[in-house]
């Protein structure tokens, strides 16, 4: 039986949790540091509450952020099935062109899936030395060779910028010659940016730029959506898919779970973007509506209180008494097994705590799943992160460009000439708002999250470990890098970047399936029961060869 939430009541204030983690700095790196973790006010309205976010770690700390290049290339064009992604670089980059979030797809009737492919060009020490765009050209030219695909898309490493390779060029020419595959290109180099965030707005800029609008052949189907950010993790995106299918919504295009080129190429006639994880593709959500006049909306399709309230919030928008009559329908019969699923678990879950550091949006989305098992937040606060994703889009007009940010390329956009048509009038649109249907609304992760409890940008090694010491949470959702030193501790790990080997988690099967799972983790103490070798002799000797 597990240990009971009772015996590891916490005693901690936040304020002693926070000046705790920071005692261990040098009094430099505690003042900056002090401004990342922040001791939420928000949640009754309060506006008192301000992080830092969106800064370069501080040297000599053990981040748990990945790189621009990984950004783009791992997170976001990774999980196209039909475009071929070729990282120009050593071939140790390739690594985040591998599978490494469990990106799921299905290879559809064309039988085209390169995801399981990793594709470098193997810079080698003479490619430093002499250049790699003749490498690159001959790689672009055998990829076409064997595969014949749509499109293929380049990344550059860090070596490729320092160099100065010019890889767009070299798209380019290598479209004109090859005539039906569209070649191009990402200057993602990975220290551009502070983070992997960097990465995805510079993949919305060039998917915008070469992809978005190239494929005017009509969609078939009736109330035409974008889902943007989804990244089809253990088969999330299959589960939205099902569900829009039986409401009767036609799905455009998935950015970019099992997405294909002809769905970015026909987005532009969707008649709304709907975006999940806010950070990275609010700019092409703002992209669409400012060339062809697409408006967006926030939706959550993590947890099934969220995704009932997504699906009528879609049905809302498109006005059509039958949508919204099948939208209720679909959510009456989905919910009869998810609220089973839930009074089966909910009596060993209910109480428990748990502390949530993943990238992206995903830490807000999960939130709701944990509200709907009974259990309580202790902490929380993303990888990358800025500060609308923690306040709100309200603080967008207050940020001020630093540095970083301008080493991201900020792409004027312009109505299209010929295929501008907004969606709704404005009168429309205000009286949707009037009736609660919000656009390009987003109020961030800090509003959900209880008063006083921890909100921590960037989380370090050190502080995670430092968090479950003082804290003892039930139960810690993060990533790959702090899963076993976390289990080490003996609590409960759950990986929310690639689900371990679970999923879907999305919709309604996928928050049954998520029930279940964290109730096996919270009832199993096996983790408190094993000891590692040096916690049951923690004495260490050692002798030089020689003696």
């Amino acid at each position: 039986m597990a240990t009971s939430t009772a015996s590891k009541k916490v005693q901690w204030t936040p304020t002693d949790v926070k000046a705790e983690l920071l005692k261990k700095y040098p009094p430099k790196v505690a003042r900056k540091r002090a401004k990342q973790i922040m001791i939420n006010e928000a949640a009754d309205g309060g506006s008192s509450s301000q992080i830092t976010e969106n800064v370069r770690t501080i040297p000599g700390i053990i981040t748990m952020r990945g790189c621009t290049y990984a950004g783009c290339n791992g997170v976001l064009m990774g999980p196209t099935r039909d475009i071929v992604n070729l990282v120009h670089g050593p071939i140790g980059c390739g690594f985040y062109a591998w599978l490494t979030r469990r990106n799921q797809t299905d290879a559809g009737p064309d039988g085209e899936n390169y995801i399981p492919y990793c594709i470098s060009t193997d810079m080698q020490e003479q490619d430093i030395i002499f250049g790699g765009e003749k490498k690159l050209a001959l790689a672009i030219q055998e990829i076409y060779d064997i595969m014949h695909p749509k499109s293929i898309a380049v990344f550059s490493t860090c070596p490729v910028g320092l160099i100065g390779d010019d890889v767009h060029a070299v798209a380019k020419s290598m479209t004109e010659k090859l005539g039906d595959c569209n070649v191009f290109a990402f200057s993602c180099e990975g220290y551009k940016g502070v983070s992997q965030s960097a990465g995805h707005h510079i993949a919305n800029n060039q998917v915008y730029r070469h992809v978005i609008g190239e494929n005017d052949e009509p969609v078939k189907g009736e109330y035409k959506v974008n889902l943007l950010g989804e990244y089809n993790i253990g088969g999330d995106a299959f589960e939205i898919d099902r569900i829009l299918e039986k409401c009767g919504i036609t799905l455009t295009l998935t950015f970019s779970g099992n997405a294909t080129y002809d769905q970015f190429a026909t987005a532009h006639q969707a008649d709304l973007s709907m975006v999940m994880c806010h950070r990275s593709v609010n700019y092409i959500a703002d992209m669409l509506e400012t060339s062809f006049g697409i408006p967006w909306i926030k939706v959550n399709f993590i947890g099934a209180n969220s995704t009932a309230k997504s699906l009528r919030k879609i049905a809302a928008y498109f006005e059509d008494q039958k949508l919204i009559d099948r939208v209720e329908e679909v959510i009456c019969e989905e919910m009869l097994d998810v609220e089973t699923a839930a009074r089966d678990v909910r009596g060993r879950t209910e109480g428990k705590t748990a502390m949530l550091f993943v990238g992206g949006s995903r830490a807000h989305h999960y939130i709701e799943l944990f509200n709907e098992l009974g259990m309580k937040i202790l902490s929380s606060g993303y990888e990358f992160g800025h500060r609308d994703d923690y306040e709100g889009r309200q603080v967008l007009p207050t940020l001020k460009v630093d540095a970083d940010s301008r080493n991201i390329e900020e792409i004027e956009v312009e109505p299209d000439e010929k295929r501008y048509k907004p969606r709704k009038s404005e009168e429309q649109l205000a009286a949707l708002e009037k009736s609660g249907v919000k656009f390009k609304e987003y109020e961030g992760l800090a509003p959900d999250m209880e008063e006083n409890t921890l909100i921590i940008d960037d989380l370090n090694q050190y502080e995670a470990e430092k968090l479950v010491e003082l804290m003892k949470p039930d139960l810690f959702c993060a990533g790959i890098k702090e899963k076993f030193s976390i289990m080490k501790m003996g609590v409960p790990m759950k990986m929310l970047h690639n689900y371990d080997s679970g999923g879907p988690y999305a919709g309604f099967k996928g928050a049954a399936n998520f029930y279940y799972e964290i109730d096996r983790l919270l009832s199993s103490n096996v983790r408190e029961n094993l000891k590692a070798p040096w916690q049951e002799n923690p004495e260490l000797t050692g002798a030089y060869v020689w003696e």
